[in-house]
């Protein structure tokens, strides 16, 4: 599977080391060069210095056929319009979305995205823990 993950903070380099670990072709897009640091040395994916939000950027990194597309920053708005653009423009079949607050979840979903927010998903986690 190919994989583009926008985003090389821990979570996105964490993710994208496990894809790669597993074999799928990882292209990994950050506009820091020093967070591609967090990446494992024997990493053998791709990394890309650029704006994942520039239609060539993601042309010129093969985005035509990839097969998913994690929208993973510390921004929600550049998350939401990254994966629009894999969703909308270039047909990416499977795509997904970071939301840091859980009340754009609902409005994202309006947008057809399909967005998860750790914040919810660690509070629900504790919560059940909890009532265990």
């Amino acid at each position: 599977m190919k994989v583009f993950v926008i985003g090389c903070g821990r979570m996105g380099a964490e993710l994208a080391s496990r894809l790669d670990a597993e074999g799928h072709q990882v292209v990994i897009i950050d506009t820091d060069a020093s967070s591609f640091d967090k990446l494992p040395s024997d990493f053998k994916g791709t990394t890309l210095l650029g704006d994942a939000t520039d239609e060539e950027v993601l042309r010129k990194a093969g985005i035509a056929d990839a097969d998913g597309f994690v929208a993973i920053t510390r921004e929600d708005d550049k998350n939401a319009m990254t994966a629009q653009i894999a969703k909308e423009i270039f047909h990416i079949p499977r795509v997904l979305c970071r939301i840091y607050d859980p009340l754009r979840e609902e409005f994202y979903k309006t947008l057809g995205l399909e967005g998860l927010s750790p914040t919810s998903i660690v509070a629900n986690l504790l919560k059940e823990k909890l009532e265990q």
